[in-house]
């Protein structure tokens, strides 16, 4: 299954570079990519536009949204980790209170299309 999720950065060239630095390949910790395997993702991109960022990640059947949330809680190294990008990361003005990527809904697909 697909999922689509935005959120903003802090809105300075320097927070910007930062994020896509700490997100460059082979900059993430192991731990937090195997945290992200574990849970049943099987691929994640994360697209920038502007101080805008979009993730597109697949995920398995048996994804539980809640149980990666409840795992992360339990993981020290997620924790550090999203410690670190509350440095830069911005949840969108109408995100729903303690959430900070915001899920997207899809509106049009071409397969549906004639």
């Amino acid at each position: 299954m697909r999922h689509i999720l935005l959120i903003d950065l802090v809105d300075e060239a320097a927070a910007i570079a930062r994020y896509e630095a700490w997100h460059a390949a082979g900059a993430v910790p192991p731990a937090i990519g195997d945290s992200i395997r574990r849970a049943g993702i099987t691929a994640m991109e994360i697209y920038r536009t502007g101080n805008r960022l979009v993730m597109v990640m697949e995920t398995s059947a048996d994804f539980d949204p809640a149980g990666k949330a409840a795992a992360d809680a339990a993981d020290a190294a997620v924790q550090a980790w999203e410690a670190q990008m509350d440095q830069v990361q911005r949840p969108l003005p109408w995100a729903r209170d303690g959430a900070k990527w915001t899920l997207a809904t899809r509106i049009f697909s071409l397969a549906e299309q004639r």
